[in-house]
């Protein structure tokens, strides 16, 4: 994997310097920059290019979800956005989701976790623990979950129809498992699986993992 650039973003300097003290010890990891509020991150991730934002809520002057609601419908930047949040919170996950978060982190996770959520959304996957998968599904099964936000959720119009694998798989992707759990399931290949799950984003119109999924359910297909 290149170079990933970081942007962290976070009011608390205190929480920034231990990120990125954490993150500086990766060879395939620079801190390019940090903010102190959603605006800062706006003007920084213009100025910086970064591949990834880790992104606090909670913030002054403009929050986190409404800077990534900014960034992620701005169509010059395609930088991925980890949420790393102190509150293990339905509302702010839901939030983060629809406006278009590719992970959501909780601040107690371990050095380790911080490192690999920030490769996995710099690779262009979703980053969703197990159980927090379970919430979205169990919401949105329940017909509970908000209305997303039009850029987060595209409209279904499939480029062409799934088929009967992308389907399967599709719905394996739906249950929260890995590409590696999915291959043992389905008796196939990991690279074969990669090449489904990105066949089955490109006709959903999904930008990774976390909107297949907010779709399969939406629409019925898982």
């Amino acid at each position: 994997m290149s170079e990933l650039r970081v942007l962290l973003v976070d009011d608390h300097a205190m929480m920034r310097a231990g990120f990125r003290t954490i993150l500086s010890l990766e060879d395939d990891i620079t801190v390019v920059g940090e903010a102190a509020t959603g605006r800062e991150a706006i003007a920084a991730a213009a100025e910086l290019r970064p591949d990834v934002i880790c992104m606090d809520v909670q913030m002054p002057d403009m929050d986190g979800l409404e800077a990534t609601r900014v960034l992620t419908g701005d169509p010059d930047s395609d930088a991925a956005i980890l949420i790393v949040t102190t509150f293990d919170r339905d509302d702010y996950l839901f939030a983060a989701l629809s406006a278009g978060a590719s992970g959501f982190l909780l601040k107690n996770a371990g050095p380790e976790e911080l490192v690999s959520a920030v490769r996995i959304v710099g690779a262009g996957d979703a980053l969703l623990a197990p159980e927090v998968t379970r919430r979205v599904i169990a919401r949105f099964a329940s017909g509970g979950a908000p209305e997303p936000a039009a850029s987060a959720v595209p409209p279904l119009a499939l480029v062409e129809p799934l088929t009967e694998r992308e389907s399967e798989v599709l719905k394996l992707v739906a249950e929260a498992l890995s590409n590696a759990e999915i291959a043992a399931r389905l008796f196939i290949g990991e690279a074969t699986v990669k090449t489904h799950v990105s066949n089955v984003l490109q006709k959903l119109g999904a930008r990774d993992r976390v909107q297949a999924v907010v779709l399969a359910h939406r629409h019925g297909l898982a």
